[in-house]
């Protein structure tokens, strides 16, 4: 199965809640409401210096992913 990068992601037990999932690595669920992440991945003292490049963009690419998801919406 092929998923796209980005995947967004409700919850009725969170209902202010704004998921956006990362498929790729690395991956992680990032919480809009709150900017809270939650890793799938296991990260060694060697990967943070790659990591933080590597999160900060994954993170603004995920917050433009649902901006552009919204603005679709609401065209």
């Amino acid at each position: 199965m092929t998923l796209p990068k980005f995947i967004l992601g409700d919850n009725t037990e969170f209902p202010n809640a704004i998921y956006v999932i990362h498929t790729e690595f690395p991956r992680f669920i990032i919480n809009l409401e709150d900017d809270e992440v939650e890793w799938f991945e296991d990260f060694d003292a060697e990967d943070e210096k790659e990591l933080e490049t590597e999160t900060a963009n994954a993170i603004k690419l995920a917050t433009e992913f649902y901006d552009n998801e919204v603005a679709k919406y609401e065209e």
